[in-house]
């Protein structure tokens, strides 16, 4: 017969304290809800990452992220293309290149003072020199647009050139406005024009004056522009140059003589120049779109001793005029902006530099005009 387990005996004690401990539990349950809070056993905290803080926000935490809010409003998405802004009256005033106007000036100022030499009284023919003025802003002016024209639509002209503001390229004016703008300049010059072969009974020059419209077009427009070709420098020194200069003079004193040739080498000197120093500005994004002109094809050395054989060529001349006319020598001092241009142009890197030069560029070829017409007319 198999063995019974032995009963447990049960202490009276043990359950009158189990009794207790329940009772004591109870009660202390009870306080939690609604009485005093009793003092219980230290539990220890459970092991894990302990939960940050959040930061108390102040007044200067709040105003620091309404700035940053308006900060970040302000500046413009990557992705968002901004509509350019119209043409203001400043932009078609700085479209036309007032700065090249000098370019203008300076074959008339010339060729008239030459003129002088045979008039029998001074000034005796100032309407034709108005009128020679006239046709050589207008044209001036005309190519100016033309030439916004056309590297607009060839897309070789953007918002990002150096320089003036391009009208057609940075989206600010339609390209037919600014076509049309142009032949209202280049319909002004024909006009002038017509005017002064009347006035002078020389109707050769109509077929002069339309040449020179057709090459003014023709410089960045059409399928096959010549400026584009590398020969920008050649049709200026003919048009701005030696037809401009030559042609004020004719028609004023229906003769030519060396002077007159002199000085027109002089004028299409600096014409060259201007364009060139443009040029060396624009010579690696020229580069890049294909545009070809004489700075690109040449390469950026040989461009640069171009310029300064262009530059200094009007100061060989000037030797003649100082033998024979006294005043001639005070044209030197012009030398004092022409020289900063030229080691500007050796030395300089940037577009802006290159923009320096072609002011100084200017600034030379209009102090060059007064003082040698000043010298030879009085």
């Amino acid at each position: 017969m198999a063995a019974s387990p032995k009963q447990q005996r049960i202490n009276p004690d043990d359950v009158e304290k189990g009794v207790n401990a329940r009772t004591s539990g109870s009660k202390q349950d009870g306080s939690k809800q609604g009485g005093a809070k009793q003092p219980g056993p230290k539990q220890t905290p459970k092991k894990g990452r302990p939960t940050p803080k959040r930061p108390a926000v102040g007044p200067r935490d709040a105003e620091a992220r309404e700035k940053s809010a308006k900060k970040a409003a302000r500046t413009p998405q990557k992705n968002v293309i901004e509509k350019p802004k119209p043409a203001t009256a400043r932009d078609w005033i700085a479209g036309a290149r007032p700065q090249t106007l000098a370019l203008a000036i300076a074959p008339v100022l010339l060729g008239t003072a030459v003129a002088t030499l045979f008039m029998t009284a001074p000034w005796e023919h100032w309407a034709r020199a108005v009128l020679c003025l006239v046709v050589a802003f207008a044209l001036q002016i005309g190519v100016n647009f033309a030439n916004d024209y056309s590297d607009g639509i060839r897309g070789t002209d953007g918002a990002e050139r150096q320089g003036p503001r391009r009208l057609v390229g940075s989206g600010a004016a339609k390209a037919s406005t600014v076509r049309t703008v142009a032949f209202v300049f280049f319909g002004i010059a024909a006009v002038a024009g017509i005017i002064l072969t009347v006035v002078s009974a020389q109707w050769w020059l109509l077929a002069v004056g339309a040449l020179a419209i057709v090459a003014a077009w023709f410089y960045t427009g059409g399928k096959r522009p010549y400026g584009y070709a590398g020969l920008g420098e050649v049709v200026v020194f003919i048009f701005f140059g030696l037809v401009a200069t030559l042609g004020t003079m004719f028609v004023q004193a229906g003769s030519i003589n060396l002077e007159g040739w002199l000085v027109a080498v002089a004028a299409g000197m600096f014409a060259c120049a201007v364009l060139m120093s443009n040029n060396l500005r624009d010579l690696e994004k020229d580069a890049l779109v294909g545009k070809r002109t004489l700075a690109v094809i040449a390469g950026p050395v040989v461009a640069r001793i171009l310029y300064v054989v262009f530059m200094l060529v009007p100061y060989a001349i000037l030797v003649f005029f100082v033998l024979f006319y006294f005043n001639a020598g005070y044209v030197y001092f012009t030398l004092l902006a022409a020289l900063p241009a030229i080691l500007i142009s050796l030395f300089g890197r940037s577009a802006r530099e290159y923009l320096v030069v072609l002011r100084l560029t200017v600034v030379t070829t209009l102090l060059y005009a007064l003082g040698l017409s000043a010298a030879i007319a009085f």
